[in-house]
């Protein structure tokens, strides 16, 4: 059928593979067996359909209030204007625990802050679909990992322990039941699985556990701020962060510093956090109170490191990398090689290396085998660069000239609620987002030609609900967590230019995240194309419903998925000589045997799978096991 074309949309969940606009309606239409140009079973096409009547702004803004969407709230340009952005409630000057030195190693509850870090309605919660996650997971290292079922048997620092608890974290994702034991051993670790599985916590806790019970001994200066003669111009100290943890974008740095906020909490490590667009003057004076754990974006942080007078990195302890294959993919590499290396002295034999990404391609490989230790550890859980099944993802057919009209249509069939829409190019989300705004419909936007401030506002107003639905570009599709996100719609899909079925996959895990259910509505049009394959192979792997125009890319009944990446495997393996010209030894699908890989200190088996055989352990240095619950 074709939907859209009358005053009122047909329910959401009628429109799964049907098509939008009356020349999509035409072409579809002619084959009704599934079969594409070309193909047999034509029928006569569809009679024409009357125009749909344009209605005034008062009607569109009246049917918006009648579906139950907010009222529209415009930015504050004004208040913008007279402050320039510096008074802002910056999300990189969160307040967090102050641990003064009359403390013994635990200090003190402060009721009001424990509330602002752990309380509130839009803090994500697990949800009670979390038993449908992916719980098979495939580890190689040095030794068998004995996977935690319990934080509480993880052998956590109190703090953490207790500081875990208040997040309401009530048991370990499967990704976590390997980390945190892996990580706790002080190992190196390369982490890949699911959006939405909890890696950031993965990380978080056991590095924070290691370090508070030395914190007294491991911690750089601190100055005395609360003196009443203190002056940042004069008394600030150098930061010499003990953590630092790269991320893409300037949304997740700030996601990420929210939860070293709450693990932080009463101890003596103190996060900050750098990114372009926060003030260097905000930045720099958090920096001069102090540093334990920095969270920063490439470019920032490189910046930064050119400083000395402001940032050393010769005290890093722990290097983490999140998102790795995102930053290898905007070409970050040569950031990404002077943070590795760290930048200043730092000789230190016990630095710990880190790499946590959903997908776990060459680049991202060719990275882990030039830092990691020889006996690191590679966690997988699930297929790399996997949906999952708590997502409903439908795909609908629509012509290019009538997609705002459709999804226009679609937010008014749905229950309101947060929606994320996505475009692939900064004008579409500005033209989309005027679009929509004066039809009535509470929206924002966001994109990296926004001012900081802007880019904050708009993510909370998302947050907090006062503006529920958000229309952004890929920068908002990588690591984001917000609570209640119902529904994500691809305005546009990502062509391979954009990313392709891998922002796909990053794009609709922000909806249906830790155990929640969610809807992942896309339009798919005569552009899309290169994407259709990738596309139907997600939909079958997920058990989601495959629309009748791409029926025949299903494989047959019975025949295995073949994805088509190079997440799971290299074709050929470089052999990277050392300073002292010795080659590197094979890793990660050199055609060697379990033995020699593990011998060799990498990862075993041909064409880079898990040496196993039916789950089990094989070998002494590389094991895969298949884990039945936890």
């Amino acid at each position: 059928m074709s939907w859209g074309n009358e005053t009122t949309a047909a329910p959401a969940e009628e429109t799964n593979g049907d098509s939008w606009g009356s020349d999509a309606a035409a072409e579809t239409t002619e084959n009704t067996d599934g079969a594409t140009e070309g193909g047999e079973g034509e029928t006569e096409a569809a009679a024409p359909q009357p125009p749909k009547p344009v209605l005034s702004k008062e009607e569109y803004i009246k049917n918006a209030r009648n579906q139950g969407w907010n009222e529209t709230t415009a930015f504050d340009y004004e208040q913008y204007n007279r402050t320039g952005g510096d008074n802002a409630d910056w999300a990189g000057a969160g307040t967090k625990y102050e641990f003064k030195g009359e403390y013994g190693d635990v200090a003190p509850e402060v009721p009001e802050l424990e509330l602002l870090l752990f309380g509130g309605e839009f803090q994500m919660k697990k949800g009670e679909h979390y038993k449908n996650l992916p719980i098979d997971a495939a580890v190689e290292g040095p030794k068998k990992i004995d996977p935690i079922k319990s934080f509480d048997d993880a052998g956590l620092h109190p703090v953490v322990l207790d500081n875990v608890k208040r997040c309401g974290y009530a048991e370990p994702t499967p990704i976590q039941q390997y980390v945190v034991p892996a990580a706790m051993s002080g190992a190196d670790v390369v982490a890949v699985s699911q959006t939405g599985s909890g890696k950031t916590a993965a990380y978080m806790i056991p590095v924070l556990s290691n370090l508070m019970g030395k914190a007294k001994k491991l911690c750089g200066p601190r100055p005395k701020y609360d003196d009443p003669s203190y002056n940042p111009k004069f008394s600030n100290v150098r930061a010499e962060p003990l953590v630092v943890i790269v991320v893409p974008t300037r949304e997740l740095a700030m996601q990420i510093f929210d939860e070293a906020r709450r693990m932080c909490y009463r101890s003596m490590l103190r996060p900050c956090v750098a990114y372009g667009g926060l003030p260097m003057g905000i930045m720099c004076d958090d920096l001069g109170k102090g540093c334990d754990i920095l969270i920063a974006t490439p470019g920032r942080l490189c910046h930064l490191m050119e400083k000395p007078d402001l940032l050393t990195m010769s005290r890093i302890k722990y290097t983490i990398i999140d998102e790795a294959d995102e930053m290898l993919n905007q070409d970050w590499a040569e950031e990404l090689q002077k943070i590795m290396a760290g930048g200043d002295s730092n000789d230190d034999a016990d630095h710990t290396y880190m790499m946590f990404s959903a997908t776990f391609p060459k680049e991202a490989r060719k990275m882990a085998r030039q830092y990691m230790a020889d006996d690191h550890y590679l966690i997988r859980v699930g297929r790399a660069g996997q949906a999952h099944k708590n997502i409903r993802q439908e795909i609908i057919q629509v012509d290019r000239d009538s997609k705002r009209d459709a999804v226009y249509d679609l937010l008014m069939a749905c229950d309101p609620g947060r929606t994320l829409i996505f475009c692939n190019s900064k004008p579409s989300v500005d033209l989309l987002d005027d679009f929509l705004y004066n039809r009535g419909l509470p929206t924002t936007s966001i994109h990296a030609d926004r001012g900081q401030r802007e880019r904050e506002d708009a993510l909370r107003a998302f947050r907090t609900g006062r503006c529920p639905i958000l229309i952004a570009t890929g920068v908002s599709a990588r690591g984001w967590d917000v609570a209640g996100v119902q529904h994500v719609i691809n305005y546009d899909l990502p062509s391979n230019m954009y990313g392709g079925i891998q922002e796909y996959v990053h794009r609709i895990g922000r909806t249906g995240r830790i155990g929640h259910q969610g809807l992942a509505t896309s339009f798919y049009t005569d552009r899309d194309e290169e994407l259709q394959q990738d596309l139907v192979n997600i939909l079958v792997e997920c058990e989601c419903e495959v629309p009748e125009f791409l029926a025949h890319l299903k494989p047959e009944e019975g025949a295995a998925v073949d994805f088509d990446d190079d997440t799971d495997d290299e074709a050929e393996v470089e052999e990277t000589a050392g300073e002292d010209g010795v080659a590197a030894p094979a890793a990660w699908g050199a055609e060697t045997s379990a033995e020699e890989g593990a011998d060799a200190g990498g990862f075993a088996a041909d064409a880079g799978g898990f040496a196993a055989d039916d789950g089990g352990f094989k070998a002494d240095g590389a094991a895969a096991v298949s884990v039945g619950g936890w």
